[in-house]
């Protein structure tokens, strides 16, 4: 017992010193921080530091803050919804607190101290200070002082005079600073006017004035938060559950002053707003930055004018909208983004149409062609463009056309990608896979084909045709890694940030890539994009994708339903994407055709444009990369009396024979039918040459192969002899019958005893006696119907007569015979014995 009154007592004083060096501490600490304070007395009219944006080059883009806008307005002239409004959601105990909250105080130190991050805490009286006579820093040493700010302030103001001066010098967007000119440019209302909803509206507004603006923040991001308001309201019983209901139901109907934004890039100023919001947390915006951007700006305002001119011209088409993004092929940074045509227009100025999803149509192929690279096809395969179904496709039978209708037959692949010809490209995808095309097309950058369960249930083979969605920015970017010859590098907007101090808040650093397409592959999908020859057929020779003097790859795109009309192209120095709509995905004019009207033309004057400072080109040829002559029909090499052209091969996939699809048959004489085995064995034939064309069908799932009855019913409509090789065999000499002896052969020697008789026999109609001869002696007899002799027989060493003999069912009799030897030449014959006469002895007498 007395040990543990002893340690009672030594715990009782070493708490009781801590506590008192505690308290020491930190008045000490208090005096220090306090030592070069502002005086509370400046609440007012303090100077707001201005986030700029800059370009590549230093030139403003826009300044957020440049001109505060504000008009002082007395507490007493502000409506009663307006200012419960903002306690509610900013500080619900303002009017029973000191100036700090202890909780909100404890959880932003532990922020600051352990994850270097501020979440809340903040009272009214803390906001004013921060907005008014300190930085936004988020340091321990700026929280001290905010909180000795604030028991000062509240031991020098009234409640009422501390949140006159908040509502007078919070920001709402924009240039607005205070409720006063907030009201005055949202609503045309003064404070004292606004109602309940308006005024949840405003107080919402401060949290992230650059987030929640209706005129500048993120689409309807303000009415997330305006509920957010009204729940809070309710909840300190400021405002009636009814209420709540009704004024929900207003803010569906709430009109705002139309304001017009005078800014270069409005579209890329916000969105690099966004990311710089997403890297450094939603207030840094608001305490000013120095933002130095990726964008070209005379670039940027000369596409915008572009823009401008060729969409009003589009009006008879329906077209309502249209966006461009440039790129540097190199590095992959943002040289211009032209979000929509009219960004004051109060329909859909606001939206970015370059990173709206939309489906890409055509201008997906190239990365299916690509993957086929990859797997060893090559720009001479050939395919068949013929009407074929593809089943279970959306539960139903899939059917591709072209937008004329046609079908063109046998295309090789560099004329099937650059005329963009949709059986074959739905034809490929098959062959190369829709999984691996989706996890192909994610490595690229399109982020919404990733390879899971959900897209594998969702796309069909009209992926490939732009059956998918995508935006305007990843596709173009997705684009730029051909320019680069098969290396991934992220779009990226921004180059550096510094505080309005000079200090470095983010720098961004060269990207190594990644690779995702060889060189090789990528050469040859530039090499086709760039080839006006190839989309000759159905662009013609002087369409808006062909730049004269200058070598540039571009793809176009187009959905079936005339909804989306897209161009992206590239050069080593830029790629440039484009696309037309409507926002609200209403189709177009059926006249609007890729390559002709649409997006083309604004993609061919945005790159003659980027062109002046800006270099042209494709990647150089690799050196694993092979030009070959081959036959320009069916693309294998040359064939006599067939046109020839030039081709490039990756090295091993180069054609090392005449088309396979060229066949060489027999053809009766006296039917014309396939020359029966009688009549080749009689020669009674001629060779001539055909092109059979076959193909499989690798998604057939009943052993129906579509794509050869396809080929077939196509074939039967061409008036081209060559497409009808006979299927019949000829009947010609149908009774007749024909052995010939293979083994032993005619006039040979042998060695061995052991000989063996082989024979081939030929009838059209069955055998029905085979009998084996040896020097006319019957060695063996067959009553069946053979088409060949496979026997053995064990013979001496002699000469030798082999005859075999054959009936057929109509009695139809054919013979052959052959000699040889055994030992022996084939002619020997044995010597004759001629007799020698003899005397008889004399007798001896």
């Amino acid at each position: 017992n007395f040990l543990r009154q002893k340690l009672i007592i030594y715990l009782l004083l070493f708490l009781t010193g801590f506590i008192l060096l505690s308290f020491i501490v930190s008045l000490l600490v208090f005096a220090w921080y306090a030592k070069d304070l502002p005086s509370p007395g400046k609440l007012s009219q303090a100077p707001v530091n201005t986030t700029v944006f800059l370009d590549r080059k230093g030139k403003t883009i826009y300044q957020l803050f440049k001109d505060k806008n504000r008009l002082p307005v007395k507490l007493a002239d502000v409506s009663d919804y307006l200012k419960e409004a903002t306690v509610s959601i900013e500080d619900k105990d303002f009017y029973k607190h000191g100036g700090i909250s202890k909780t909100g105080i404890v959880r932003a130190l532990f922020n600051i101290i352990l994850r270097r991050k501020l979440q809340g805490g903040s009272t009214i009286t803390q906001q004013l200070i921060k907005n008014v006579l300190l930085t936004n820093e988020r340091t321990l040493p700026r929280k001290v002082k905010e909180i000795i700010l604030a028991m000062e302030v509240e031991r020098r103001y009234t409640k009422d005079q501390i949140l006159e001066m908040y509502l007078n010098e919070a920001p709402y967007g924009s240039i607005y600073w205070g409720v006063a000119s907030a009201s005055q440019a949202y609503f045309n209302k003064k404070p004292k006017d606004l109602d309940l909803v308006e005024s949840a509206i405003l107080a919402g507004l401060p949290q992230s004035p650059t987030r929640y603006s209706p005129f500048i923040g993120k689409k309807n991001a303000w009415k997330g938060r305006t509920k957010a308001v009204l729940r809070r309201m309710r909840e300190d019983k400021k405002i009636s559950r009814s209420d709540e209901k009704k004024a929900l139901r207003e803010m569906d109907h709430i009109y705002f002053n139309r304001q017009k934004i005078n800014i270069a890039a409005p579209h890329f100023v916000f969105y690099v707003r966004d990311q710089v919001e997403k890297m450094l947390g939603p207030k840094v915006i608001d305490r000013g930055v120095k933002i130095k951007t990726t964008l070209d700006l005379d670039l940027q305002e000369e596409i915008q004018q572009i823009v401008k001119k060729e969409i009003d011209k589009l009006g008879r088409y329906k077209v309502g909208n249209g966006a461009v993004v440039v790129l540097d092929s190199q590095t992959s940074e943002i040289l211009a983004m032209v979000g929509s045509y009219d960004f004051n227009n109060p329909k859909y100025g606001k939206f970015n149409a370059a990173l709206g999803l939309r489906q890409p149509g055509s201008a997906i192929k190239p990365i299916t062609y690509a993957l086929a690279f990859e797997k060893g096809y090559t720009p001479a395969t050939v395919l068949m463009d013929v009407k074929t179904e593809f089943p279970d496709q959306g539960n139903k039978p899939y059917v591709p056309v072209d937008y004329d209708g046609k079908y063109r037959g046998p295309i090789q692949l560099r004329f099937a990608l650059g005329n963009s010809i949709n059986i074959v490209a739905v034809k490929l995808l098959a062959m190369v896979g829709i999984k691996p095309f989706l996890a192909k097309a994610y490595e690229m950058g399109l982020e919404t084909f990733k390879p899971d369960q959900k897209n594998l249930n969702r796309f069909g083979l009209s992926l490939t045709l732009g059956g998918g969605e995508t935006n305007l920015l990843d596709l173009t970017t997705a684009f730029s890694i051909f320019a680069r010859g098969g290396i991934r590098k992220n779009h990226r907007a921004i180059r550096e940030i510094t505080d309005f101090k000079g200090k470095t808040l983010f720098k961004n650093k060269d990207q190594n890539g990644k690779r995702v397409f060889s060189k090789e592959v990528s050469f040859l999908i530039s090499h086709i994009l760039a080839d006006n020859n190839a989309r000759k057929m159905i662009f013609g020779p002087n369409s808006y994708l062909h730049i004269r003097g200058k070598t540039v790859a571009v793809k176009t795109g187009t959905t079936n339903d005339k909804r989306d009309n897209w161009a992206v192209g590239y050069t080593n120095g830029v790629t440039i994407g484009v696309w037309v709509g409507n926002n609200d995905n209403s189709p177009m004019n059926e006249k609007i055709a890729s390559g002709v009207t649409g997006a083309s033309p604004i993609w061919r004057k945005a790159m003659i444009m980027a062109l002046k400072k800006y270099p042209d080109g494709i990647i150089d040829k690799p050196d694993n990369v092979v030009a070959l002559k081959i036959d320009a029909f069916l693309g294998g090499l040359p064939k006599q009396g067939e046109p020839t052209r030039s081709e490039y091969f990756i090295k091993g996939t180069e054609p090392t024979d005449v088309s396979k699809y060229y066949k060489t048959l027999k053809i009766s004489k006296t039917t014309g039918d396939l020359a029966n085995e009688l009549e080749i064995k009689n020669g009674d034939y001629e060779e001539k040459e055909f092109v059979v064309i076959t193909e499989s069908d690798p998604v057939s799932r009943d052993g129906k192969n579509r794509w050869q009855e396809a080929i077939n019913q196509w074939e039967e409509e061409q008036n081209d002899p060559r497409y009808h090789p006979p299927t019949k065999i000829s009947t010609n000499d149908e009774n007749n019958v024909l052995v010939d002896i293979k083994k032993p052969a005619d006039k040979s020697r042998l060695t061995n005893h052991r000989i063996n008789v082989q024979a081939k026999i030929v009838s059209l109609k069955p055998i029905k006696k085979i009998e084996i001869y040896i020097n006319n002696q019957l060695m063996k007899e067959f009553n069946e119907d053979r088409k060949e002799i496979n026997e053995n027989f064990d013979l001496e060493d002699g000469v030798y007569k082999l005859k075999v003999v054959v009936t057929n069912s109509d009695d139809k009799r054919d013979e052959k015979e052959v000699r040889f030897g055994i030992n022996k030449n084939w002619d020997y014959q044995k010597p004759t014995v001629t007799p020698i006469p003899t005397t008889s002895p004399t007798p001896t007498p």
